[in-house]
C-alpha cells in the first residue's frame, strides 16, 4: 500500500518519532545528545516552531511540536539531516542514522495534549535510563526537568505547558507534576504512539462496544483523535490540494500558451522567457501578461517569473493595455 502524503498546516500539533535504522542507536554519548537537543532548540527557533515536550532516547526520539510557518518537513529535515552528518562524521561511519520516514501523527489537542506530554516525558524512566521520579526531574535529556524548573530551555514552550494545568505557576506545577507522577504505572501505551480507529478510541473493546450502537467513527493512520476531527483534517487537506492541483493546471496552461503564442509570432521561446527586449518581444509579452493574470488566475510574481521579468513589470504592462482601451 502506497504512503499517504503528511497532514500538515500551519499550527498543526504533531507526536512526532524518529528511530534509527535498523533499530541501532542515535546517540552514543553525552556529546551526541546535547548536539540533538542544541540542534533541536536552534532550529525550532528559527523556524518558530513551538516545541513542548521532548524526550530523547539511545535508538529514538519523541517530540511534540506545533508545525510552524515553515511547516513540519523543513524541520524535520534541517534536524535528521544536519544531526546524521554531525554524527556521521564524530563516529567515522557511512550511511543512513535514522530510518528514512519519521513518524508524524497529527493530534487532536483538546483530547490528548496533557496525555502526550505525560506519555513523552516519562519516556526515560519506561526505558530505565532513570530509576525514580526524582532522578527524571534532574535529567537533561527529556524536557520534563525543564517544565518543573530545573533546567533550561528558552526555546522549549514551559508556559503554554503549564497553562493546561491552571492560570498561577506554582498551582501548575504541583498539579503537573501530580499527573505525571500518576502515569507511571501505565507503561506503553499503544492508543498515543499512532492513529487511527484502535488507537484513537482506546482498543477493540471500545469500537465493537460503539459498533453496537450504531456508530461508525471515520479514523485515519495519520491520525490521533475523534471521527469529528479526523473527518475536519481531511476536509482541510483535500481542500489544499485542490487548491494546489488547481495551481498546477494554471501553471500548465499558461506554459502551452506562451509555446503558442511564440510560435505564432515566430519567436523563440527562449527569448520570451528570458526577458528578451526586442519591441516585438515586449509586445507579446504584455499580451500574456494579462491573459496569465486576468484569465489564468497567476499572481504576478508567477507571470514575472514565466516570462523573465519583475513582478513591477507586469503590473506595468498591464496597467498599459487597460490605458488603450
Amino acid at each position: 500500500m502506497p504512503r499517504q502524503a503528511r497532514l500538515d498546516t500551519p499550527g498543526t500539533l504533531h507526536h512526532v518519532i524518529m528511530r534509527g535504522i535498523e533499530k541501532n542507536r542515535i546517540v552514543a554519548d553525552n556529546v551526541d545528545r546535547q548536539n540533538f537537543i542544541n540542534r533541536m532548540g536552534t532550529i525550532a527557533s528559527e523556524t518558530e516552531t513551538p516545541i513542548y515536550a521532548w524526550a530523547l532516547l539511545t535508538n529514538h526520539a519523541h517530540i511534540l511540536l506545533r508545525s510552524g510557518p515553515f511547516g513540519l518537513s523543513n524541520y524535520m529535515r534541517r534536524l535528521l539531516t544536519g544531526y546524521a552528518t554531525f554524527y556521521n562524521r564524530r563516529h567515522r561511519r557511512h550511511g543512513h542514522l535514522f530510518q528514512n520516514r519519521y513518524k508524524s501523527i497529527v493530534c487532536e489537542e483538546d483530547a490528548y495534549f496533557k496525555e502526550l506530554v505525560r506519555y513523552i516525558h516519562l519516556n526515560p524512566l519506561r526505558a530505565k535510563l532513570v530509576d525514580t521520579i526524582s532522578n527524571l526531574n534532574r535529567y537533561r535529556y527529556c524536557g520534563h526537568s525543564v517544565i518543573i524548573g530545573k533546567h533550561r530551555n528558552e526555546w522549549q514552550d514551559r508556559k503554554y505547558v503549564l497553562s493546561w494545568f491552571d492560570t498561577k505557576e506554582d498551582i501548575a506545577l504541583k498539579a503537573y507534576r501530580r499527573f505525571v507522577r500518576k502515569g507511571i504505572g501505565q507503561g506503553r501505551r499503544d492508543d498515543l504512539v499512532g492513529g487511527g480507529l484502535i488507537r484513537s478510541q482506546g482498543g477493540w473493546t471500545a469500537i465493537k462496544s460503539l459498533r453496537r450502537l450504531g456508530v461508525r467513527e471515520k479514523s485515519d493512520e495519520r491520525i490521533l483523535g475523534s471521527g469529528n476531527f479526523v473527518e475536519k483534517l481531511i476536509r482541510e487537506a483535500d481542500l489544499i490540494r485542490k487548491k494546489q492541483f488547481t495551481l498546477h493546471e494554471r501553471q500548465q496552461k499558461a506554459i502551452a500558451k506562451i509555446k503558442d503564442v511564440a510560435r505564432k509570432e515566430k519567436i523563440s521561446y527562449e527569448e520570451l522567457k528570458s526577458g528578451g527586449r526586442r519591441h516585438k518581444v515586449s509586445n507579446v509579452r504584455t499580451r500574456l501578461a494579462k491573459i496569465m493574470v486576468e484569465e489564468l488566475g497567476l499572481t504576478l510574481t508567477q507571470t514575472g517569473n514565466f516570462l523573465g521579468v519583475s513582478a513591477s513589470a507586469i503590473t506595468k504592462a498591464i496597467n498599459r493595455t487597460n490605458r488603450k482601451k
